[in-house]
């Protein structure tokens, strides 16, 4: 039996921050023979299903947790100017469903309410404070710079605020570091002895071992812009890795309770996200046959259309011919609604058939249709497409076959001036809880982690230059770092003769993969049936304030909501406004 598991862990989703992936924490964990294992990335959920979903795979229980950045309380009488953070982190953790989806909603509440310092106030968390379990927080708490300032009477206040609001869900944080003041655990001990609270042991975890310090080091200098050699900057201890059980049981041989504690709150901590099927956004609301009434109408207005003009196209005048074509054309229209009606993806047509209507109203230029997509029959009836399948002898199984069970995906262009004001289109007839942008991340690439690490280190531009030269730019042979240094003997060579160049190669080969910035996929949206953050959390992007999923493409769909692409072209664009010119001189 264990008696300690990892609760705080950031991962590389704390964004150049951590220095540890999602897989090498559930590796660690089988390892060490620890049955659960928490996260609490900074201030964001970007990775809480992936983690579930990885870890689980391991046989280990995921704690799903975050680190959500608080506004100071101006009643503490803080001497903010004194502060290096005007802010104070708690570490919240899921209990059950409720937890979960509360937390969702608070990791969103700091982009979508609080987009200047994405800070919550302390009301805002009361506000949502069921199903949660509170730790009072790692290196950033509050309670230590006010014992620090002397007011110990605003300390005492903070945790009986806290111990009003959560009860038995709150614990008192203890971390040993190698920094940490024996004078401020002695005052945290105090207070948890005094308001009778309980004690829990945290490594708070940034990267896997003490051979990666160097390295994550070198990842805060390059988010800060920093040197490594600079004398006046904060430092992590050296000991913000992910220690065995037998470690920490050295470290706290102590204080065994705060260990224990550990495991007692992952076994209150029941619930996981997992991967859900799904769920379609709702087109129109009304019976259940609403929808699918809706699109064989609609689709069948279309064909009358269509057949006329593939008539004339094909210039047929004979009457049984013309009849004949129509027999084609019907029957695949009917068995093509059949398997999507079947499938219930009838919502999902009308949706991306409204918003290109919508579009083509506005003269806003809109792609012939690309892709298996343009294999099916009714997307060329809604008008989705402007490919006849029959014609061209496209098959609609490519795109949608009831054998294969996947999600349509129309790849749908339109021209990149205009797309924004179709995006406006959907926020407004949906409604801006309902629709949102898809994040990406950025990662440390093989060029971009040697120039990133060779900045901080201190190395000439003019060296770190010659170093990523001889590393290819090909896109579509994207290498390892390593795969690459086995491949160039000279990256070897420049490193045998410079042991600045030695150092960051092996620095280099530690951080590269990491993710590194997040911005906006060039095409994503999703458009969900409830409001997003039931079951996604929300992000603000900082150089626009659009708002995002924190989970990416891949795990926003896994999350069940529905992805649709919005592609900006400007090739359209530039056919555009070429016929205006047409149009104007001619």
């Amino acid at each position: 039996m264990t008696n300690f598991v990892h609760l705080t862990n950031k991962t590389e989703y704390s964004l150049s921050e951590g220095a540890i992936t999602i897989n090498r924490i559930a590796e660690l964990c089988e390892s060490f023979k620890m049955p659960a294992v928490g996260i609490t990335d900074t201030n964001n959920m970007f990775g809480a299903l992936e983690f579930s979903d990885k870890v689980s795979g391991y046989g280990v229980q995921p704690l799903i947790g975050c680190n959500i950045k608080i506004n100071i309380p101006p009643e503490f009488k803080l001497d903010l100017t004194e502060l290096e953070n005007k802010y104070f982190f708690l570490n919240l953790f899921a209990k059950n469903l409720n937890g979960y989806q509360n937390l969702l909603e608070l990791s969103s509440l700091c982009y979508t309410k609080y987009s200047t310092n994405n800070a919550l106030n302390l009301s805002d968390i009361y506000n949502k404070k069921n199903g949660l379990i509170v730790l009072t927080g790692g290196r950033n708490n509050l309670v230590e710079p006010m014992l620090n300032s002397g007011k110990e009477l605003y300390a005492n206040q903070f945790i009986k605020n806290l111990k009003e609001q959560f009860n038995d869900n709150l614990y008192i944080e203890i971390q040993r570091l190698g920094n940490s003041k024996k004078k401020n655990e002695n005052a945290l001990l105090n207070l948890a002895y005094d308001h009778l609270l309980p004690l829990v042991a945290t490594n708070e975890v940034y990267f896997e071992s003490p051979e990666y310090y160097e390295a994550h080091d070198a990842l805060s200098c390059i988010e800060k812009k920093q040197f490594v050699s600079q004398q006046d900057r904060y430092r992590f201890s050296d000991q913000h890795y992910f220690k065995s059980i037998n470690e920490m049981e050295i470290l706290f041989h102590d204080l065994p309770e705060a260990l224990s504690n550990t495991i007692e709150i992952s076994k209150r901590c029941s619930y996981r996200p997992e991967i859900k099927n799904p769920i379609l956004p709702v087109f129109i609301k009304g019976t259940e046959n609403s929808e699918k009434d809706l699109l064989r109408k609609i689709s069948n207005e279309g064909l009358e259309k269509r057949v006329i003009q593939a008539l004339k196209m094909k210039k047929i005048e004979n009457e049984d011919e013309a009849n004949q074509l129509r027999d084609e054309y019907q029957k695949r229209l009917d068995s093509e609604l059949d398997i999507i009606i079947n499938m219930k993806y009838e919502g999902y047509f009308l949706i991306v058939a409204d918003f290109i209507k919508w579009a083509k109203n506005n003269n806003i230029p809109v792609g012939p249709g690309r892709g298996s997509g343009a294999g099916s029959l009714v997307a060329w009836c809604l008008e989705i497409t402007d490919l006849d399948p029959i014609h061209f002898g496209l098959i609609f199984e490519r795109f949608l076959n009831p054998e294969r069970v996947s999600l349509p995906d129309f790849d749908i262009d339109f021209c990149r001036d205009r797309r924004d004001e179709v995006l406006n289109y959907v926020y407004e007839k949906y409604g801006k809880d309902h629709v949102a942008q898809i994040i990406t991340f950025g990662k440390l690439q093989a060029r971009a982690v040697l120039r990133d690490i060779g900045r901080v280190l201190g190395i000439p531009y003019g060296q770190v230059d010659y170093l990523t030269k001889l590393i290819p730019f090909d896109p579509s042979r994207q290498l390892s770092l390593q795969e690459y240094i086995d491949d160039e003997p000279k990256l070897t060579e420049e490193a045998n003769k410079n042991p600045k160049i030695k150092k960051l190669l092996s620095i280099a080969l530690k951080l590269e993969g990491l993710k590194r910035h997040a911005s906006i996929h060039a095409a994503g949206v999703v458009i969900s049936k409830d409001i997003i953050y039931k079951d996604v959390p929300l992000y603000s992007d900082p150089d626009t304030n659009i708002f995002l999923t924190q989970f990416d493409m891949k795990w926003v769909e896994n999350a069940g909501l529905v992805k649709f692409d919005f592609l900006g072209l400007k090739t359209l664009t530039l056919i555009n406004n070429c016929v205006e010119l047409v149009k104007r001189y001619k």
